[in-house]
């Protein structure tokens, strides 16, 4: 049974924002798919919560004058998979929704959801983050624009004010436009499964193809408490060319930026080894997409 001590349901986002004032110890519930298994398993009692599930203004994908794609905290993963601005301007957020639970959980899951609920695991951060994402949180002194990796403050903590509620992720044309980007999953089984390690990376090659102007990479999976991006092997590789060892250095650079544990999953060791491996997949599959070719 569901241990639920208040539940109220706004009708608009400025609704859930005064309702979150006025019970600050609610938690926002839009899909459901993780906080009630939550509460389901006893992790969460005396619950209040705030459903936010009928506020369809939060919900869709859209492309704004300035470029921007705008992606409505309430828009589900099913939604992501298969919306034609996901797929024209940023394929790998399409791959990483296609890569959420099974049918019924990327029908009722959100993509705000993947991104408060801060578990390090989830799917579609390492994508976002490797997309240059900002947050667009509306709260009670109007809207703020953060930028995704400042977002997330420690394990399970976020930077979200009293009172405030994630209405969009936005990805700025200047983050995508040029870049093309793959994303790649390891879990124990193919499907239903939490990923091991999750790794997404975004590039933009020079003018003649031969070396990386701009590179973004970031993990998920045990590999630290947040989705974090690799700073170190973003840099180790900008302004390279595009040769078997700047996929090497690339990988090797990303163990100074993951920080994995062992675990009942998988050791250490192993986690580093899959964060190497899929580091370069990644990065050669974007470089094919580009047009370029990694010479040996």
């Amino acid at each position: 049974m569901y241990d639920i001590k208040a539940y109220w349901e706004a009708n608009s986002a400025e609704e859930a924002v005064r309702l979150l004032l006025d019970h600050p110890e609610a938690r926002v519930i839009a899909g459901g798919s993780d906080l009630l298994v939550q509460l389901r398993d006893g992790k969460l009692t005396d619950a209040e919560l705030v459903s936010i599930h009928g506020i369809d203004s939060l919900r869709g994908v859209s492309l704004d004058p300035d470029g921007t794609v705008r992606i409505g905290a309430l828009t589900s993963f099913s939604r992501l998979h298969t919306d034609p601005v996901i797929l024209e301007c940023i394929p790998p957020l399409a791959e990483a929704a296609g890569e959420v639970g099974g049918p019924q959980i990327r029908n009722i899951g959100t993509i705000g959801g993947n991104i408060c609920n801060a578990s390090p695991t989830a799917d579609t951060p390492p994508t976002l983050l490797a997309w240059d994402a900002e947050l667009e949180l509306l709260g009670p002194c109007g809207t703020r624009r953060l930028p995704m990796r400042d977002f997330y403050t420690g394990a399970k903590t976020v930077d979200r004010k009293p009172g405030e509620l994630l209405a969009a992720v936005l990805i700025p044309r200047k983050a995508w436009q040029d870049y093309t980007g793959k994303m790649f999953k390891y879990a124990v089984r193919e499907a239903l499964d939490t990923s091991i390690v999750n790794c997404s990376v975004s590039v933009r090659l020079s003018d003649d193809r031969e070396s990386i102007d701009r590179i973004r990479a970031a993990f998920g999976g045990a590999v630290g408490p947040i989705p974090l991006r690799a700073s170190s092997a973003e840099a180790a590789v900008t302004g390279q060319a595009l040769t078997g060892q700047t996929v090497s250095m690339f990988a090797e650079a990303v163990l100074r930026d993951i920080h994995p544990r062992d675990g009942w999953r998988a050791s250490k060791a192993l986690r580093e080894q899959i964060a190497g491996e899929l580091a370069k997949r990644a990065l050669m599959e974007s470089v094919r997409l580009a047009g370029g070719v990694i010479h040996e």
